[in-house]
């Protein structure tokens, strides 16, 4: 018979069963994973295109250069939404009993 203390992993003053424990970490990974990549090909393909707007029209480089930064900033709120969820996951987890 295992003893039900055995079976859990401490974090301070909670008790984490292993399971929960691997999941948040898998998860965190992911949310850091696939919530940075998105906006980082993104904001890749922004600034390519936007040069390239640039070179054909040099005129309007101001009113591009704004778009692009007004965009880039709302693509790097998402890659920040993936670390919120992620810290979330490994310091405040819902799950912990």
């Amino acid at each position: 018979m295992t003893n039900k203390k055995s079976e859990r992993i401490s974090l301070g003053k909670k008790k984490m069963n292993p399971l929960i424990a691997a999941a948040s970490v898998i998860g965190a990974g992911l949310a850091i994973g696939l919530g940075a990549i998105g906006p980082g090909i993104g904001q890749g393909t922004a600034a390519g295109q936007a040069v390239e707007a640039i070179a054909r029209q040099p005129e309007s480089e101001s009113k591009i250069r704004g778009t692009l930064l007004l965009s880039l900033a709302f693509m790097e709120a998402l890659t920040i939404y993936g670390l919120v969820v992620a810290l979330a996951l490994l310091f405040a987890n819902p799950f912990v009993s």
